[in-house]
C-alpha cells in the first residue's frame, strides 16, 4: 500500500541555522510579520536574529501580542498588524503557540473565512508566504500541518489541519533554547515524547513516521534528564530540537491519538499548558493503550533503553509506564491539585471535555477502541495521580 509522507520544503538545522537561513528568508519575503510573544522577544538571542533580519535587508514589524496558547482574538490582532504594516509574509519566532498563531495569520491574511468554519476540513486555501522558528525543544510546529487556535466563542481548542498550514522554510536551531527556564523545557520535551509515542503507536503509522519516532523517544528519554542537569549543553539542546522535529514530522503523516484528544480541552477550560496537560495523561493514557498493541509499545520500550532486547513484550509495556511516571517525578509535573485546578469545576465539565475530545477525531487514531466512558474513566483517574 502507497502512503504519502510531507513535511516543510526546506528545513536549516543545528547550531547557526538562523543565519544561514536568511537568503532563503529573504526570498519568501522582504516585509514579514514576525509574530512571537512578549518574553520571547526580548531575549538576547532573539535580539541578534532580529539585528540580522535587518542587516540582511529584510525590514521586518514585530508583533508580540501571543501572550499564551493562542486564540481567536490573538489571531484577529496579529491580522491586522500584517495589514497595518503592509507585510508580505510571516514568520513564526517562538514556542508553539508562537508558531500555531503565524500559520493561522498567514491564511487569514489572504482568505475571508472563519477559523472555525475550517475545522473538519483538509485547509488547501492559498495563504501569505510563511516561516517557521522554534524557539522550544517541542511541539514540532514547524514541520507539521497543523495550527491548534481555541476559539473564544465556543471554548473549544480547534484543531485546524491542511497543506496551507504547513511552513515553506523551517529553521531549527538550538541557539535559541539556551535560556529556557527548567519548567518551559520539561514541559515541551514531553510534548515532543508525546508525539512521538502516539505518531508509532497510532493506526496510521508508516515505516517512514516508525524511524523518526524512534529516534526521537531514545533521544527524549535520555536528553531530558540530562538537560535539567546541564541546561548549558548546546549539543544536548540539539539533540532535543531534533528530537522534537523528527516527532512533528511523525505526527504530521501518523497523527497523534488519546492523549491529544484529551488534552486540548484542559488547555481551553483550564488554561493548563499543552505539553504540560500532554504530561498529565501520558502515562494513564499509554496504561489503556498498550494492550491494543503491545509488541509496538515494546519496541518504544526498548528504544527508551527502559526493557532488554529479550525482555517479554507485556513486561517491557510495563517498564515503559513505569519510565514514564519516573519521567513525569523527574520533570516535576504536578496533577491536576497540585496545579491548582478545582475537581468540583473539573467535574462539572467532565462530559463536555470527552465530548470535545472524541470530536477532534484524534483518539478515534488510538489502537485501542476508545469511546466516552474510557475518556471520562481516565479524566477521573487524573485526579488520584
Amino acid at each position: 500500500m502507497s502512503q504519502l509522507f510531507f513535511t516543510a520544503k526546506q528545513i536549516f538545522s543545528g547550531s547557526g541555522a538562523a543565519s544561514a537561513a536568511l537568503p532563503q528568508l529573504l526570498k519568501l519575503g522582504q516585509r514579514p510579520l514576525v509574530v512571537s510573544g512578549p518574553r520571547v522577544s526580548v531575549t538576547p538571542a532573539v535580539q541578534t536574529f532580529l539585528f540580522q533580519l535587518k542587516e540582511a535587508g529584510i525590514n521586518y514589524s514585530l508583533f508580540t501580542g501571543i501572550t499564551g496558547e493562542p486564540d481567536s482574538q490573538m489571531v484577529l490582532l496579529g491580522c491586522q498588524a500584517y495589514r497595518l504594516n503592509r507585510c508580505d509574509s510571516v514568520l513564526g519566532l517562538g514556542g508553539g503557540s508562537a508558531l500555531d498563531a503565524a500559520k493561522a495569520i498567514a491564511l487569514l491574511v489572504r482568505q475571508p473565512v472563519k477559523l472555525a468554519d475550517l475545522a473538519g476540513q483538509t485547509v488547501s486555501l492559498a495563504r501569505a508566504p510563511l516561516a517557521a522558528l522554534p524557539t522550544t525543544a517541542g511541539t514540532g510546529s514547524e514541520v507539521t500541518q497543523f495550527t491548534v487556535i481555541t476559539d473564544l466563542d465556543t471554548q473549544v481548542k480547534m484543531l485546524l489541519k491542511g497543506p496551507a498550514f504547513m511552513p515553506d522554510l523551517a529553521i531549527c536551531d538550538p541557539d535559541f533554547s539556551l535560556d529556557l527556564p527548567a519548567t518551559v523545557t520539561s514541559y515541551s520535551g514531553l510534548d515532543a515524547l508525546t508525539h512521538a509515542l502516539e505518531a508509532y503507536t497510532s493506526r496510521k503509522a508508516q515505516p517512514l513516521s516508525d524511524a523518526l519516532a524512534i529516534d526521537a523517544v531514545r533521544r527524549l528519554f535520555q536528553g531530558l534528564p540530562a538537560i535539567l542537569q546541564q541546561p548549558d549543553d548546546l549539543e544536548l539542546r540539539a539533540s532535543l530540537l531534533t528530537a522534537a522535529t523528527e516527532a512533528g514530522m511523525a505526527i504530521n503523516n501518523a497523527s497523534v491519538t488519546l492523549i491529544h484528544g484529551m488534552s486540548r480541552p484542559l488547555g481551553a477550560l483550564f488554561h493548563v499548558p499543552h505539553g504540560l496537560s500532554n504530561a498529565m495523561l501520558l502515562p494513564l493514557g499509554l496504561s489503556y493503550a498498550w494492550p491494543g498493541a503491545p509488541q509496538r509499545f515494546a519496541a518504544l520500550s526498548r528504544a527508551a533503553g527502559l526493557a532488554e532486547a529479550g525482555t517479554d513484550d507485556r513486561q517491557a509495556c510495563e517498564a515503559l509506564m513505569q519510565g514514564l511516571r519516573e519521567l513525569n517525578q523527574i520533570c516535576a509535573i504536578p496533577g491536576p491539585a497540585a496545579y491548582g485546578l478545582d475537581r468540583q469545576a473539573f467535574m462539572a465539565v467532565k462530559e463536555k471535555m470527552a465530548r470535545d475530545a472524541l470530536n477532534s477525531s484524534s483518539p478515534a487514531q488510538t489502537i485501542r477502541p476508545v469511546d466516552q466512558a474510557v475518556i471520562l474513566s481516565i479524566y477521573e483517574q487524573l485526579w488520584a495521580t
